[in-house]
């Protein structure tokens, strides 16, 4: 799997499973918004079936096997934080296109 994640990215989502008592994040896009599609994360105790899976220091990263064919090939996932807010960011080789309000992205 050649999904990247940032130290940044590593350190929030370890802080997110832990406080959530899961044992690993779950990446997956489904269909929504106007672009077309738009990642989901959920906490985990384990793959579902046909999950492709990393281990990193403190979790597991669960992929969804189709989305990660359809959209998320080659994703770097960085985590940035300033004073006035925080986010995950999709760095996407894949996507084409994105909404205005940026919470949806075609491939």
């Amino acid at each position: 799997m050649d999904i990247e994640l940032t130290q940044p990215a590593q350190a929030r989502i370890r802080e997110i499973v832990a406080a959530a008592g899961k044992a690993g994040l779950r990446l997956s896009v489904k269909e929504a918004g106007c672009s077309g599609l738009e990642y989901v994360m959920d906490t985990v105790d384990g793959p579902a079936a046909g999950d492709i899976e990393a281990a990193f220091d403190g979790f597991t990263l669960y992929v969804d096997a189709e989305s990660y064919t359809r959209a998320l090939t080659g994703l770097r996932l960085d985590f940035q934080k300033d004073m006035l807010s925080s986010a995950f960011v999709y760095n996407n080789p894949n996507q084409k296109g994105s909404c205005g309000c940026g919470v949806s992205f075609s491939v």
